[in-house]
């Protein structure tokens, strides 16, 4: 029920003394639920029979349940409401924003509402009734205060305009309107202070600016660049909204809401849905009449999930924008693998080389001569086993040769095969020469033990840890003028050792400069009885450095 049919309906009980003791007024802040209030505890003790200077303001006591909602307050307003009225009949309480009172200050209150003085009244007033208790429900009688509609607010300003001598766009009216959410009394002072701002000339523009709202032509011309496919020109109109400071936020849920609206446009029924404007409203058509319904429902739905996501965002502009993209691409002509498609950006590349506005460097070739040469390296792209050999331009020939080369086969680098293939390229030697030919100068035992560990490192270094430790299991000693040996402990380190021997022999050989070096490798069974390999061994080995730990094995009982 609006304001003004609650008031007359009260007035006509009280005429009627049909009123209620105990009374709730509910609904939107700013409807007027404390005015309405107050009218009426004015009417209620006027009879007809009063002077005309008669007070009854006496009567009339208010309690902000927001400040005051201790039991202590309630107890305090329960002790003067059993003093009777001095003058009139009745005694009227006023207690605004109840629903803020606390459970022991409903319960002290309750036992007042059951069963009240005669000459007592309670009008209460709240924006949320669920959060009153149902036993203070139950002894009220309920009164829904409704919203202004943003027509009805637009008229009434309209009035007040033309009464304060100010001329005013209808649209400009619309935006306090809507601003105001329906309180008339929002409406008015958001009025007053943008009348103060612009003076008698009150425009869209100035209303806008004032109450810091993107204006209507914002939306209107991203919705046309999102029916273009024009991502660019978007994502630059989204930056000159944010550079008027603006936020993405702010900027992604009017563009949901725009589109909310071109959807009720295109139906003649819903169409008294739109709150706007004459003047708008038809742009709203026009616009309307190039959307499609299965456009704008995945516009809603895209919009609405950057609203949901928006807050919990680490990059928040970001996003928007990859709304945006999303956007523009619902309508692409191209082929959509999935939702989340986005036009490539090589498709604007393209039309801005169409439209002139970007040329590429072509270095004196024509466009032709271009897309030519695209072709070709294309083709050599697509078949890289033919090669095109042309002569020199002294023999020119119009015929070319044509080579085909026969692909090597590859091996996966996963497998035993390339494995194989690795070791046999690390163990490549060099082009066989007959052995007369090559160096064969003396060395020293010191200088071949010195190039022994310098290849040690190097074997270090490039990560062959196993190898190097074997090669460093034993010194290398000179077994005659050619010959290097040396002692291995087992028999798996001297296999592991032969079959890399040829990178150790190609290294000395080529640092001696001798060619006819070898390597004779043995095994020494009293060296291998030195390692110990097993827990039992190197328990032994510890016993015999000190029997005292065999003493404290057994004491503690303890495994080896």
């Amino acid at each position: 029920m609006g304001q003004e049919s609650i008031t007359n309906t009260l007035l006509n009980a009280i005429e009627n003394n049909h009123l209620a003791q105990a009374l709730l007024f509910c609904g939107p802040r700013g409807v007027g639920k404390t005015t309405c209030a107050r009218i009426l505890a004015k009417k209620i003790n006027q009879d007809g029979t009063e002077r005309e200077d008669e007070d009854f303001a006496f009567n009339i006591f208010e309690l902000d349940a927001a400040s005051n909602n201790s039991v202590d307050d309630i107890r305090s307003l329960i002790d003067q409401v059993r003093i009777p009225p001095q003058v009139g009949k009745y005694k009227v309480y006023i207690i605004d924003e109840v629903h803020m009172l606390s459970q022991s200050a409903f319960n002290a209150f309750l036992k007042t509402l059951e069963e009240p003085p005669k000459h007592a009244i309670f009008i209460l007033a709240t924006t949320e009734k669920h959060k009153i208790i149902p036993t203070i429900l139950s002894r009220c009688q309920i009164f829904d205060f409704k919203r202004i509609t943003v027509k009805d607010a637009a008229d009434y300003l309209k009035y007040i305009a033309e009464q304060q001598g100010v001329e005013a766009e209808e649209s400009a009216l619309h935006i306090i309107a809507q601003k105001a959410d329906g309180a008339m009394r929002d409406a008015l002072s958001i009025f007053d202070r943008v009348v103060s701002f612009s003076g008698k000339q009150l425009t869209r523009k100035a209303v806008t600016d004032n109450l810091n709202v993107l204006d209507y032509d914002t939306y209107f011309s991203a919705t046309d660049l999102i029916l273009e496919n024009k991502i660019p020109e978007l994502l630059m109109l989204f930056n000159k909204t944010l550079s008027l400071g603006f936020d993405g936020h702010h900027f992604i849920t009017g563009l949901a809401s725009h589109f909310r609206d071109l959807m009720v446009c295109q139906h003649p029924d819903t169409l008294p849905l739109l709150e706007v404007g004459e003047d708008v409203q038809q742009q709203y058509q026009e616009q309307a009449k190039k959307t499609s319904k299965d456009f704008l429902l995945n516009a809603i739905d895209m919009a609405n999930d950057c609203d949901l996501q928006y807050k919990s965002s680490k990059n928040q502009r970001l996003l928007v924008e990859l709304t945006l993209m999303k956007l523009a691409s619902i309508t692409y002509d191209g082929e959509k693998k999935n939702a989340n498609f986005i036009i490539p950006a090589s498709h604007f590349t393209s039309n801005s080389t169409k439209n002139g506005t970007v040329a590429p460097k072509t270095n004196g070739t024509a466009p032709k001569e271009v897309e030519k040469n695209n072709e070709e390296v294309a083709l050599e792209v697509a078949e890289p086993q033919v090669a095109i050999v042309q002569e020199p331009k002294e023999n020119y020939q119009p015929t070319k040769k044509i080579q085909i080369k026969t692909p090597e086969k590859r091996v996966s680098g996963l497998s035993l095969s390339s494995i194989k293939a690795k070791k046999a390229h690390e163990q490549t030697k060099t082009p066989d020469v007959p052995h007369e030919e090559l160096p064969s100068e003396s060395f020293t035992e010191g200088d071949m033990q010195q190039h022994w560990d310098d290849f040690v490192h190097i074997l270090e270094g490039k990560g062959r840890k196993i190898l190097a430790s074997n090669l460093q299991t034993d010194v290398p000693k000179l077994k005659n003028e050619n010959t290097i040996w040396i002692e291995l402990p087992n028999n798996t380190m001297k296999k592991e050792v032969e079959r890399e021997q040829s990178l150790m022999l190609d290294h000395l050989k080529q640092k001696l400069n001798n060619y006819s070096i070898t390597l004779h490798i043995t095994v020494n069974e009293e060296v291998a009885k030195k390692f110990a390999f097993t827990p039992q061994e190197k328990y032994e080995k510890l016993k015999e450095k000190n029997p005292a730990i065999d003493l404290l094995r057994k004491e503690f009982d303890l495994d080896f």
